[in-house]
């Protein structure tokens, strides 16, 4: 009776799916001749992006895109499909498409269309619309924003109403004295907005057609050809039998999956459905393995190599290549993983929980051996491989490529000879009985051809340093290739003629991950598109600088404040706006803010450090009560209360909400400012253990169930190994004043590509007196006064004291605020301290008295018990 309650508690397989649709590739799903429309249009969207990453354009001369072309196109895909996949309402048919919705669907694709079709025209007369252009634009702008209300709800809709009101009332009673600006016409703000690439044709939506369509129909591929099965079969074969260990494997392979899937949704039904019964058979609550899953598949998100659409627009918007993104992003998600797993095992410790039974049982010097082995076995073969590579293209030069390709094909037919002696992976019922963990060994050699294209993948992103498209575009060929040969292949090698049928069923498996790639980009592609209204609005008003003031003035001038108001924002818009929205809106509003007012606070802050903490914060709305949709989808399975939980998910999820706040304070988190391979590895080992603190804290465990006093010397312990300058800065200021007269000189010394810090007072036009401080890059080496000007000002000399003389036209002075004749009073450089990892000693020993306090308890615990 208990098997049927649960069973009539959990969602059916179907609802999972219908709850992925309506929030992913769109919950009509029509027959007959119309669903084989929507897949040719689906499956030519692909295709088109493909031909749009690939060198052939430029081969053949034919079919060469420039940016603003592409985007349009992009964009007519994405419209055309929004209204045919996804209903108007509720109560709008499923299984088939109105008569209106094709009208919507050509109209809107039309108006998308406008700039490719007329792009000669709208060249011949810049700034200069005709009616023709304007309607287009208002019925365009119209129509994306009814798509993006059926595709992502009424949240970023509402939002993009808002700026556009914004854009034309700006100057009405009810906007506030300090957010007035003079409004803008119709002609004007249409323009703007549609006919330029200031708006929805901008950059948000260039990174969308550039680079996130291609990793998204890789990541599509990848599931289809069974890669997502495979890293949730590896990832129970190799943490199944620990405590827990359900639990810690849905971590680990929701790491996993996080590179073939964008969304946190489809996450946790792809590994939660096999993952969450599984929990709760070994202990967890129903709340409990559905937020362990919500807050490991939230976190694919920010998991290198391959992380949500947003770090993509991050290459744009923060102007450094994504190899970068990715070196700052990787030490925050590893710690936040490595943490997760430990929360995951202080669960299980509270709780006396035991594993899956393992066949086959190991000591654990023994485990730690094969481990070790395992770790220098791959960087030796790392090594190996780069030094092949660099070797052979000393010899062969630019026939090198076709040498590679070869060498890719003899590993992958080797790779495939292996997984043939095997049988195929397949999902054990979740909800039978007894569930046998597999064996690693023979699991990974089941699958270590789907790691081929991912290998391709971080080499072409990280070694070659080519573009995130071109790097995709590599990597999917060969998924299609695998796609189209795996089933023939092992077919050959297991000696089972039926060829065709195996090449044919690879075929389906193509078309199938390109149509289900399409259709997961259309939520992205017109985001992107809707976000682009209020980036667009944003450069036309200039409120950029004016949220500089407003929240300046709301906040005090606190930079804590800033930071969590914020936080705040990014959650509030989360609850509503996708990720990759809420990110273009929270940054473009709230970056330079941060920035300009980290400066004035004395605190350099980089702008990457800035959009990862926008970037966290948006991911994190996905797991935060009442509308964490994640939360509802794990729920859905695990049979729990949604809103409990959300709630254990959030609480589960808080060194996600940490580590933003600590890698602004301490940018070495991010790798930035670390001049020695022993300076990476120290920070390295200190964040996670620091990380590892601070998740028994929050838990209340850590050798035993901690006292209330020891939960907040934790607390103190953790926050002093992650950033110990902040007790360095109380004994020492972290700047001394030079004299401003010394300005020119020291702009000269300083290194290349550093930015100077100078405290500076005056009045502003408006009359009111200034006093801050400005960080101001100086770029490449040379003379003073051209470092300066680089900067955006030059200097003058009166008395004694420097003001500023001349100031360069959107230029870095003057976009920090800076005006002629401000005073510059001092220079601030880095002072001469002690090293801040000092503070390290006095924490490790109090970490040392509550391990030797808590494991003294906990053997008394023990001993009680066996009496």
């Amino acid at each position: 009776m208990t098997d049927v309650n649960n069973a009539n508690q959990r969602a059916s397989d179907k609802d999972l799916q219908d709850l992925i649709a309506e929030n992913d590739t769109g919950a009509r799903q029509p027959t007959g001749m119309t669903a084989r429309i929507l897949l040719c249009v689906a499956v030519a969207w692909s295709l088109f992006q493909l031909w749009l990453a690939s060198p052939l354009p430029y081969i053949v001369s034919f079919g060469v895109f420039n940016s603003t072309e592409a985007r349009s196109i992009h964009l007519a895909f994405a419209v055309f499909l929004a209204f045919m996949a996804y209903p108007a309402f509720k109560s709008s048919p499923r299984s088939y498409i109105p008569v209106i919705d094709w009208i919507l669907a050509g109209a809107a694709a039309f108006c998308a269309l406008y700039i490719y079709i007329f792009y000669r025209d709208l060249a011949s007369r810049p700034g200069l619309p005709i009616t023709q252009d304007l309607a287009v634009a208002g019925v365009g702008l119209v129509l994306l924003l009814e798509a993006t209300r059926r595709a992502l709800g009424p949240p970023l809709m509402c939002v993009a109403v808002l700026f556009l009101a914004y854009v034309f009332f700006g100057n009405a009673a009810w906007v506030p004295d300090v957010l007035q600006w003079a409004g803008a016409s119709f002609s004007k703000a249409m323009s703007h907005q549609w006919i330029t690439t200031e708006g929805v044709f901008g950059i948000a939506l260039g990174v969308s057609t550039s680079f996130v369509f291609l990793f998204v129909l890789f990541g599509s591929l990848l599931d289809k050809a069974g890669a997502g099965n495979y890293f949730i079969k590896v990832a129970f074969a190799a943490l199944g039998h620990m405590r827990g260990g359900p639990a810690k494997a849905a971590v680990l392979s929701s790491a996993m999956t996080g590179l073939i899937s964008g969304s946190s949704i489809a996450n946790v039904v792809t590994t939660g459905t096999f993952t969450i019964p599984l929990m709760k058979r070994v202990g967890f609550s129903g709340e409990k393995a559905g937020a362990v899953e919500v807050a490991s598949s939230v976190n694919g998100q920010i998991m290198p190599p391959v992380m949500g659409a947003a770090a993509f627009l991050m290459v744009e918007y923060v102007g450094i290549p994504y190899p970068e993104v990715i070196k700052h992003a990787f030490l925050p998600a590893t710690i936040s993983y490595i943490a997760l797993i430990y929360i995951v095992h202080l669960e299980a410790l509270k709780a006396n929980m035991k594993g899956l039974p393992k066949l086959h049982t190991s000591t654990l010097g023994q485990t730690m051996m094969r481990s070790l082995l395992f770790v220098l076995s791959l960087i030796v073969l790392s090594g190996v491989i780069y030094y092949a590579i660099t070797l052979q293209k000393q010899v062969f030069g630019e026939g090198v490529g076709w040498i590679v390709a070869v060498e890719c094909a003899v590993v992958y037919f080797a790779g495939l000879y292996y997984a043939a002696r095997y049988p195929d992976l397949e999902l054990d019922d979740p909800n039978q009985p007894v569930v046998k963990l597999p064996e690693l060994g023979e699991t990974a050699k089941a699958g270590l051809h789907y790691l081929l294209p991912v290998v391709v993948l971080i080499w072409f992103l990280m070694i070659e340093l080519k573009s995130p498209g071109l790097s995709a575009f590599w990597a999917t060929v060969l998924m299609i290739f695998i796609m189209l040969t795996q089933r023939p292949v092992k077919a050959f090698f297991r000696k089972q003629p039926d060829y065709m049928n195996e090449l044919r069923a690879g075929l389906i498996d193509v078309v199938d991950g390109f149509a289900t790639g399409a259709r997961n980009m259309i939520g992205i592609g017109v985001a992107t598109a809707a976000a682009g209204i209020i980036v667009g609005t944003v450069s036309l008003t200039g409120i950029g600088q004016v949220m500089v003031e407003f929240v300046e003035l709301i906040s005090g001038g606190n930079l804590m404040l800033i930071l969590i108001f914020t936080a705040v924002i990014s959650l509030i818009l989360g609850m509503g706006l996708p990720t990759t929205a809420n990110y273009i809106v929270v940054s473009s509003l709230m970056a330079p803010v941060i920035v300009e007012l980290g400066a004035a606070n004395g605190l350099i802050v980089p702008l990457i450090a800035v959009h990862l903490f926008v970037f966290y914060f948006g991911i994190m709305a996905d797991v935060t009560p009442p509308v964490g949709l994640a939360s509802f989808a794990a729920a859905a399975i695990s049979g729990a209360d949604p809103m409990k939980t959300g709630f254990v998910a959030f609480f589960y999820s808080m060194r996600t909400a940490v580590l933003p706040f600590l890698f602004l304070f301490n940018t070495q988190l991010l790798m930035i400012g670390l001049d020695h391979p022993i300076d990476v590895v120290v920070v390295i080992i200190i964040s996670t253990i620091a990380m590892l603190i601070f998740a028994a804290a929050t838990q209340g465990y850590f050798f035993a169930r901690s006292k209330l006093w020891e939960s907040a010397a934790l607390l103190l312990i953790a926050f002093s190994l992650f950033r110990p300058g902040f007790w360095l800065d109380m004994i020492e200021p972290p700047y001394e004043n030079l004299p401003a007269t010394e300005i020119v000189q020291k702009a000269a010394e300083m290194p290349a590509n550093t930015s100077i810090l100078l405290d500076v007072e005056g009045i502003s036009l408006e009359g009111d007196d200034v006093a801050k401080s400005v960080m101001l890059p100086l770029g490449p080496e040379a003379s003073g006064e051209d470092r300066l000007y680089n900067a955006g000002l030059s200097v003058r000399d009166e008395n004694g004291k420097i003001f500023i003389d001349d100031l360069v036209f959107g230029g870095p002075a003057e976009k920090a605020g800076l005006d002629f004749d401000f005073e510059i009073t001092a220079i601030k450089v880095e002072a001469s301290r002690m090293p801040k990892e000092v503070f390290y000693i006095p924490a490790f020993l109090l970490l040392g008295g509550i391990i030797v306090l808590q494991r003294r308890r906990r053997r008394a615990e023990l001993a009680l018990e066996a009496a």
